[in-house]
């Protein structure tokens, strides 16, 4: 089955604006794919992305042709209108964290809730784990095909302000944060006392310069990759959540592959994620100092005090993810609320 595909995505040799041709094939590719991504071409996503569909173009003899698109191909409604494509199968590869498709499946916002996975590594192995299937078989229902290696790494978010540091919850109060969409974002930085606002990933230099929102919480190499910096004063290492890009497919275009491709893709998918997630905590390490260095100022935080306001958001999406999605995940984290 050969995937729909648009005449920009098959121009043999060309590159379009903000896109990256994987690879010249020896033979006529008989599969010709669209992978889309939020990140900046210039991070660790988009290069490993575009390293693993090389590798497998190669290993297939040309037979697979995949285009990378970074930051969605500019898409105006950004990762909501691309996971509809993808449901759609408009696109066939896409990533993307939990807590945006969890507006469609909410049990994946159960990749961030708050202050649950100490280090990006406790998240990597629950999502590779017991809780990684179960969300894959909810996400299945809905027209997401979830690879059983799947989560690519974003890191833990910090709060990254223009007009004063986070040092305590109240800190929180009247400031305008800008938030992915996901409604457990809302519900924690509600909880806090914050203003949440929603964008998109590749508008959030323009909220924050125009005034729209006075901060932004993400790992630090977004604040890296979209130039955030320019802007931002204080970085307040609040460790509040993790986050990641899970792989998927569409799974009509998925199911009718030849097994050989299926196990050609979902090799590189594992080994790629595996590899991308070491590159991006050397880049979230690396940043602090490089940060400083531009005068960024840093400042740790005591986490039990924005704890102590989370009872009632834990008690909302116990009920909201379920007993069992909720067992699976304090198996892995302890008891949360």
């Amino acid at each position: 089955m050969r995937s729909k595909w648009t005449r920009r995505s098959i121009l043999s040799g060309a590159v379009a604006a903000g896109t990256t041709l994987i690879v010249r094939p020896t033979l006529a590719a008989e599969y010709r794919f669209s992978q889309y991504h939020n990140q900046a071409a210039s991070g660790p996503l988009h290069k490993n992305l575009t390293a693993m569909w090389q590798a497998i173009a190669a290993e297939t003899n040309g037979r697979v042709e995949t285009t990378v698109y970074p930051e969605n191909n500019k898409l105006p409604g950004g990762d909501p209108d691309a996971l509809k494509m993808l449901i759609a199968g408009e696109i066939q590869f896409f990533t993307l964290m939990g807590g945006i498709i969890g507006t469609v499946v909410p049990v994946a916002e159960a990749q961030q809730l708050p202050f649950a996975f100490k280090q990006a590594s406790e998240a990597h192995k629950a999502i590779d784990g017991p809780l990684g299937r179960y969300i894959g078989e909810e996400m299945a229902a809905k027209g997401m095909y979830l690879f059983p290696v799947a989560g690519f790494d974003n890191g833990m978010r910090e709060v990254a302000s223009i007009t004063r540091p986070v040092t305590t919850p109240e800190d929180f109060a009247g400031m305008k944060i800008r938030v992915p969409p996901g409604q457990m974002m809302l519900d924690t930085f509600a909880a806090f006392g914050a203003q949440p606002v929603t964008t998109s990933a590749n508008h959030i230099y323009d909220a924050l310069k125009t005034g729209k929102v006075d901060a932004q919480e993400n790992p630090l190499a977004i604040v890296e990759g979209f130039k955030l910096y320019e802007l931002v004063k204080y970085v307040s290492l609040t460790n509040h959540m993790w986050s990641g890009f899970n792989a998927m497919a569409h799974p009509a275009t998925w199911k009718a592959l030849p097994d050989d491709i299926k196990s050609t893709i979902e090799r590189n998918v594992t080994k790629y994620v595996r590899q991308q997630r070491q590159d991006q905590a050397a880049l979230n390490a690396g940043l602090r100092e490089d940060f400083a260095r531009r005068g960024l100022v840093f400042n740790e935080v005591d986490q039990a005090a924005f704890r102590a306001r989370l009872p009632a958001v834990y008690a909302i999406w116990k009920e909201k993810l379920g007993s069992k999605c909720w067992s699976l995940v304090e198996a892995e984290v302890g008891k949360l609320g």
